[in-house]
């Protein structure tokens, strides 16, 4: 999945073409490559520079080792990462309607997301009212700007204070004013178009934006850089997300024929990624030609450039920008953007919809069988990772440095705060498991839209299709010429054909599509 705009988005890939390709496969290229093709082969020119694997992999195999190399470095002391410390990415501001809440998960926590007018800003709530644990999510704005709860009308302003509460008589005690009935609310703050929270309410973090603010990207505040975003619900944990991200080694078998560049699915080259550094902050790493980060808990980017067309032309740069959010035991989210700074004129012109009708596709072909592994991962422990899995070439040395970090800083998996006992969820049904409509179009503005209109067009096409038969079966023969019956019967036959067409394209694209690798 290293390859959302990379290689795409559930994933950076790279696709083993020479760089001949990456020049003629124009943007789209780089929607959905994490490197350059230029970069994709990439040739172990300082063996001595790899101080990765030796380290890294030193308890999973060690016929892989060079005692010679150095050491990988990090922190002395161990300390434990603390994951109700960290902001955390919510949702892309433009996939978050102001006319209602939106209901979330981030941690295990229940989250409602809302537009406060009389602030103008952005504000997550626990998802609870505190009259009787109803979701406040399932609630509405009401025509003061306030969070009305839709169970029993209790009101809250952003801070989270309750301002009414319709039941308690106005000659009584004000009961709104009492602590108890103020609804929980986490820090927030809105950073390059994504809502970010703060998961702790309580009143000593209320400015900790002041003292720790959320990773920036300043290439999402650049003019001249593009960014369309998306975001997508997975049916697999956090680490198998990142896991996925960052291994572009899988690009070419797990995303065959779904990349504007040809892949190599019967040979492959080996990819020489150097991890510089790996501390309690994440790591980073160096690999065709770029600069990756994993920056903890949710960031992951991959920078790269190339040269100018003409000397006039500044330097053509980009991102890949991955933040992956955990949301509980076996369920992920992400959200995904590639700035760069050239190719700008496709984002322009063509909706975001379109684009993400290509990166569902390749984020859809790896995510049963990643499904899959998170359970195989889950029956010999996440702790015994580095055990259980062979990885003795350098193309794993992202996923081992992560497996690494979350190891020695977290004990191999995330701390859920006694949330939950450890188990994953059943395994559904596949139709279900990859149903892109609950797990993206409804979460997504332009996807939601387009799909809406659409199905609107296929209703239209049938009711054009039925009213044309009907008008040549309710007209007398002798007050229709043979060729306006025949232009009608054509006309009815082609706008049914495109309706079942269309039907189908809908189906495919917005709900449900199956791969078998095997036939490709």
């Amino acid at each position: 999945m290293e390859a959302l705009n990379a290689s795409f988005v559930p994933s950076p890939h790279i696709p083993a073409t020479p760089a001949k390709v990456l020049r003629k496969s124009q943007f789209l290229h780089f929607q959905f490559c994490s490197k350059p093709s230029s970069f994709v082969q990439s040739y172990d020119r300082n063996k001595s520079s790899s101080k990765i694997l030796a380290t890294l992999s030193s308890s999973v195999s060690t016929e892989t080792l060079d005692p010679t190399e150095p050491a990988l470095e990090t922190d002395s002391q161990q300390e434990t990462f603390d994951w109700y410390a960290q902001w955390y990415p919510v949702m892309p501001v433009c996939d978050l309607d102001k006319r209602v809440p939106h209901a979330k998960k981030v941690m295990g926590l229940d989250l409602v997301v809302w537009w406060d007018r009389n602030e103008n800003e952005w504000k997550v709530f626990d998802d609870t009212c505190p009259h009787r644990l109803a979701p406040l999510s399932e609630g509405r704005i009401d025509q003061w700007g306030r969070l009305q709860c839709v169970y029993h009308g209790w009101c809250f302003n952003g801070s989270g204070d309750c301002k009414f509460i319709p039941q308690a008589p106005p000659d009584g005690p004000p009961v709104h004013t009492f602590k108890k009935a103020c609804a929980a609310a986490y820090p927030t703050t809105v950073q390059n178009d994504i809502v970010w929270f703060w998961p702790n309410s309580s009143p000593e973090y209320k400015d900790i934006l002041s003292s720790k603010k959320p990773p920036y990207i300043a290439e999402l505040d650049d003019p001249s850089y593009i960014k369309t975003m998306g975001n997508r619900e997975f049916p697999f944990g956090y680490e198998i997300l990142i896991e996925n991200l960052v291994d572009p080694a899988h690009v070419p078998y797990a995303h065959f024929k779904l990349l504007p560049v040809k892949l190599d699915r019967e040979g492959g080259a080996p990819i020489d990624i150097t991890i510089n550094k790996l501390d309690k902050e994440g790591f980073h790493a160096s690999r065709f030609g770029g600069i990756t980060n994993f920056m903890a808990p949710c960031v992951y980017k991959s920078a790269f450039s190339l040269p100018p067309k003409n000397g006039n032309e500044p330097q053509r740069r980009g991102l890949l920008l991955f933040f992956c959010v955990p949301v509980g035991p076996g369920k992920s989210r992400l959200i995904y953007t590639f700035p760069r700074n050239f190719g700008v004129w496709m984002d322009r012109i063509m909706p975001r919809w379109v684009f993400h009708l290509w990166q569902n596709r390749i984020l859809d072909s790896d995510l049963y069988l990643l499904h899959l592994e998170e359970r195989k991962i889950m029956e010999v422990g996440p702790t015994n990772w580095l055990k259980a899995c062979f990885v003795p070439t350098k193309s794993d040395a992202q996923v081992v440095a992560f497996r690494r970090w979350l190891k020695t800083y977290s004990g191999g998996q995330i701390n859920w705060g006694g949330k939950f006992s450890g188990a994953l969820p059943p395994t559904p049904p596949k139709e279900q498991l990859m149903d892109r409509y609950r797990s993206h179009v409804v979460n997504c503005s332009s996807c939601s839209l387009a799909y809406k209109s659409l199905n609107a067009l296929e209703v239209a096409l049938q009711v054009i299709a039925f009213g044309s038969i009907g008008a040549v079966a309710a007209t007398k023969q002798n007050a229709m010429s043979a060729a306006a019956r025949t232009s009608l019967v054509l006309m009815a036959i082609l706008c049914f054909a495109a309706s079942r067409w269309l039907a189908h394209f809908i189906y495919k694209n917005f709900h449900f599509h199956d791969y078998n690798h095997a036939l490709l």
